[in-house]
């Protein structure tokens, strides 16, 4: 059985706001995949889980790095970005796999392009342009 809610944003500090209130119910071995296009909000969201989870962290886009590691007392939260994942043999040679600890929680923006490597009980959020600052955030676990 599918858990969905449909949220809506007015601001970019609403959209952090549900990613800080979102963070309070994630624990060890969480995936979290997230899609939309350019500019809905995606890192903004995960910018609200690590307000919550780690906020001495400056989060920024992996889109360069593809990886961001965010230690956490205890865990760490993986930032991933699959936007620069042209073929699935790049996931492969990522090691994607190793990634999905039952410890550490994992965030990947442009999730959908790697789906088929991603945990069944991946949680995912959908992000979309409504308008200029309206967004509206579906989330399914």
């Amino acid at each position: 059985m599918t858990d969905e809610q449909i949220f809506h944003s007015l601001s970019e500090e609403q959209t952090r706001q549900l990613g800080y209130e979102f963070a309070s119910g994630l624990s060890g071995g969480d995936v979290v995949s997230f899609s939309g296009e350019l500019g809905a909000g995606k890192t903004v969201f995960i910018r609200g889980i690590c307000d919550r989870l780690c906020p001495e962290i400056n989060v920024s886009s992996p889109s360069f790095t593809i990886v961001n590691v965010y230690p956490t007392e205890g865990f760490e939260i993986y930032h991933i970005d699959f936007y620069r994942i042209s073929d699935e043999s790049e996931l492969i040679d990522l090691g994607i796999e190793e990634y999905f600890d039952p410890q550490n929680i994992v965030l990947i923006e442009w999730g959908e392009k790697g789906d088929k490597f991603l945990p069944e009980n991946t949680i995912k959020i959908e992000l979309s342009i409504l308008g200029e600052s309206e967004r509206r955030v579906k989330i399914k676990r």
